[in-house]
């Protein structure tokens, strides 16, 4: 098919226990019937690379800003939201409070106003930004992985996976760990006779919309059984099978105590709950290995539009992983409150600049420079009252 660019609260103290323990994509375990490190995905993984950019910060920051700012949304982004937040509240005494509740959750909570910003993996789209009070601007914070993860005894990570196979195992056509379709990968790799527990999210989810994205365009099978290619991609979709848990937390609980589940999850979360995950065959034919070196090559050859907001899945880079996403804030272009616009630009100006050198800690890739420079573009729009607050 065509390739196309598409387009509760969980308390704070469930984000601090997700963001301990975070490995590196790096030291990938071997086991018996695992798929060898050597042959895990590309090798670059293993490469130093930029992963502190020390971008400067754009512009001073502003004064008689508020001391509080309140947040919502996305679950993606949500174990670097607590790195930022904390670290930002050490350095300038703001409080940033953070609630993950999902991308879904993050739009309706700054459509409504009861939150200084959201957060959402896919942005805002056409009709959200219909029922907002305003004009929507749309940062982009972060650039992260989507994993499929997995919990079969025996087998360690580094299993082989292509689109159209994900696609038929979410569709419901591909039901054991042994069928052709997934032994035809992964040569000399013992897969059990067992069925595969398909998981999935229960919540509207950006972490879900990046998945079915990649979906879309790689599974025939997929779209054709979710009713269509407008069906089959977003936040919320009509899963054909399988069983849902809320936040990547969530999926990550039931992948885990589930034996041969099959779920997708940001990749920090992955490493973090030591569960075992995948490689993914790219546009290009390579079985790429998720990775901050890896992710960062997604935003090679893509053109933003002036929202910024685009699909990065399929990316054209030989060695890009290909399911990786952004996350944007959301937050009003035209400010009323001149406190908690100084607040804002404040906060995000320093997550585009000493922010980004904190991303690989969590295996985030920091924004590529160009990118950067257009989320700092966003951050220019803000105006009080009508009046620029940025000159």
């Amino acid at each position: 098919m065509a390739r196309k660019a598409l387009g509760g609260l969980i308390p704070a103290v469930a984000v601090a226990l997700i963001a301990t323990g975070c490995g590196s994509t790096n030291n990938v375990s071997n086991g018996s019937g695992s798929a060898s490190s050597a042959d895990f995905g590309t090798q670059i993984c293993g490469q130093a690379g930029n992963t502190k950019p020390g971008y400067p910060a754009p512009f001073a920051p502003l004064p008689g800003g508020a001391k509080t700012l309140s947040g919502a949304g996305s679950t993606f982004v949500a174990p670097m939201m607590l790195d930022w937040t904390k670290e930002y509240s050490q350095s300038t005494s703001v409080q940033v409070a953070y609630q993950p509740i999902g991308s879904g959750g993050g739009v309706a909570q700054i459509q409504a106003r009861t939150v200084d910003f959201g957060d959402s993996d896919i942005g805002i789209t056409a009709t959200e930004q219909a029922k907002a009070q305003g004009p929507v601007l749309q940062v982009p914070l972060l650039l992260g992985a989507v994993v499929p993860a997995y919990h079969l005894s025996g087998v360690k990570s580094g299993l082989k996976f292509t689109g159209d196979v994900l696609g038929r195992i979410y569709a419901g056509k591909i039901k054991a760990w042994n069928d052709p379709g997934i032994t035809s990968l992964n040569p000399g790799v013992k897969l059990p006779n067992e069925p595969i527990a398909v998981v999935h999210r229960s919540d509207g989810s950006g972490t879900t919309s990046i998945w079915t994205d990649f979906l879309t365009k790689e599974s025939p099978t997929w779209v054709s059984t979710l009713g269509g290619a407008n069906e089959s991609h977003g936040k919320t979709v009509a899963w054909p099978t399988g069983i849902g848990g809320k936040g990547n937390e969530g999926v990550s609980g039931q992948i885990n105590q589930t034996e041969g589940a099959l779920g997708f999850l940001e990749l920090h979360y992955a490493l973090a709950q030591n569960s075992t995950y995948g490689q993914v065959k790219n546009r290009t034919g390579k079985f790429v290995q998720p990775c901050v070196a890896t992710v960062t090559k997604a935003v090679n050859g893509v053109t933003f539009p002036p929202s910024l907001n685009t699909s990065l899945t399929d990316g054209t880079d030989p060695n890009a992983y290909p399911i990786t996403g952004t996350t944007y804030a959301l937050f009003y272009r035209n400010q009323t409150d001149a406190a908690k616009a100084a607040a804002l630009e404040n906060f995000f100006s320093w997550v585009l600049s000493k922010g980004q050198d904190l991303n690989a800690n969590l295996n985030y890739a920091p924004l590529g420079k160009g990118l950067q420079q257009l989320a700092v573009k966003q951050l220019k729009q803000v105006t009080v009252n009508g009046k620029t607050v940025i000159k």
